[in-house]
This record gives structure tokens, sequence and C-alpha cells, in this order.
């Protein structure tokens, strides 16, 4: 029987791995992040983005300079404080991950054949629970 560790680990592995096979557009992880990020909280500052994604504010410029030249986001003066940048998806944005998460739903169909109800309840509750402390834990880190 595999230890709790192992068990994350390989389940990290494996969600990559899918991650890989669904992203025929080739962007990168943190790329996808930036915009899966986006698409939950619709407009975030670049400061947010960098401390929500435990990353360094310079690797996130790289990423959203790329994300921009692709057109997946725009960047625009946030209009309480011009000197901030608010970050928002493009409808280009939003078509890549409507896309993306078609191949997605590969996982959903796998963990609805392989959970009862019952366990898919449980993997939902106990996944946000573990998902909410990692986020927490970076967040604190911040304050």
């Amino acid at each position: 029987m595999n230890t709790l560790e192992d068990t994350l680990m390989n389940l990290q592995c494996e969600l990559v791995a899918e991650r890989n096979r669904t992203n025929p557009q080739g962007i990168s992880w943190l790329q996808y992040d930036v915009l899966h990020l986006l698409d939950l909280e619709k407009e975030l500052a670049p400061s947010k983005i960098s401390i929500l994604l435990g990353i360094s504010r310079t690797k996130l410029s790289k990423a959203l300079k790329e994300l921009k030249t692709m057109y997946y986001i725009q960047q625009k003066p946030n209009e309480k404080d011009g000197r901030e940048l608010r970050t928002v998806l493009t409808e280009t944005g939003h078509q890549l991950l409507k896309d993306l998460d078609q191949g997605h739903q590969q996982l959903h169909q796998v963990a609805n054949q392989v959970f009862t109800n019952e366990e898919q309840e449980q993997f939902s509750q106990l996944a946000e629970k573990f998902s909410n402390a990692l986020k927490s834990e970076r967040l604190k880190a911040h304050e």
C-alpha cells in the first residue's frame, strides 16, 4: 500500500501528464495557470497573481508578456489607481480555455468510471480541503 506522500506524488505526476496531453497549443503550465486563475477571478493585479500562484514577479512578468503577445490576456490601468495594472482574459483567452476544457473532460469521465457516487463526493470534499490548505499556506507567507 502506498503512503500518503507516494499517493500525492503519483497524483501530481498523473495530473501533469494529463495537462500535457490536453495542451495542443503548447502554452506553458504557468501560462495555463495564469489563464485559469483569471477565468476564476475575472480581473487581478499582477502582484496578486504572483502571490496566488507562488511565483516571483519577474517570472510572472515574462508569462504575462507572452500571453499578451498571443492575445490571450490584456492589461489595463486600474480605475482607482492608474499606476496599477489589471489583468483580464480576452475572448481569445476564454476560447482557449474552453477548448482545453474539452480535453479535461477525460479526467471527469475516468473519475465517473472508477469512483462510486459516494467516493466522488468524498474525493471532491477532500481534494477541495487540501487545495484550500495549500492556497492558504501560500497566502500566509505573503502577509
